[in-house]
């Protein structure tokens, strides 16, 4: 059976990368070995067809693929949509650091909050660069639901920064989506939980 996809990542130097399918699921991996009648290097954007076979330890790889005609999306799509994630990662840390200190001076929540924050962005982080390594070697990787549940209990900063840093989740939307939903929720739970302990304390 064959599939189609788009080439989100490729190290040129080590001849391999990811390819996105449009029936969704993780990305596949793909060896420049495995593509023929390319003309020139592979990519990013540019649109392949291909088989999916087993590889190294059970995992997925692609195989026989071909490109697709037409098949890169036009550049200003790519770099309009990169330009508003890389806007938004840019202004939400400042922004929630300026939060931050807003809430601390009106209702002091408790100093353990800060060490939550730093902790879970520690380890978010981490998970990530494992996450990339594991997905380079085809190897076993970490669940998106354990990424999303550290940024959902205050490590989302940590995974935004290894997001950039690492140029890691950046490209499939439904993770994007549910990435923004756990900073939303976190964002508001920190608020609403300071205003609340502040009047417990008061009362």
């Amino acid at each position: 059976m064959r599939f189609e996809g788009t080439l989100t990542r490729w190290d040129d130097a080590r001849g391999f990368g990811y390819l996105e399918s449009t029936q969704g699921g993780e990305p596949i991996w793909v060896h420049i070995r495995a593509i023929s009648g390319l003309d020139g290097r592979p990519r990013l954007g540019q649109r392949f067809s291909f088989e999916v076979e087993p590889g190294q330890q059970g995992k997925k790889r692609a195989a026989r693929v071909t490109p697709l005609r037409s098949s890169a999306p036009p550049p200003r799509a790519r770099r309009s949509e990169a330009a508003a994630f890389g806007t938004a990662s840019l202004f939400v840390l400042p922004a929630f650091v300026v939060l931050a200190l807003a809430v601390a001076y009106v209702w002091r929540p408790p100093f353990w909050l800060g060490w939550l924050y730093l902790g879970a962005s520690l380890a978010a982080f981490a998970s990530y660069a494992v996450d990339k390594s594991a997905a380079e070697r085809q190897a076993w990787r970490v669940r998106e639901s354990t990424l999303h549940g550290l940024s959902l209990i205050g490590g989302w900063p940590g995974a935004l920064l290894a997001q950039q840093l690492l140029r890691h989740k950046t490209v499939k939307r439904e993770f994007r989506t549910m990435f923004w939903l756990t900073v939303a929720l976190n964002v508001t739970a920190f608020v609403a939980g300071s205003v609340w302990l502040a009047r417990q304390n008061a009362g």
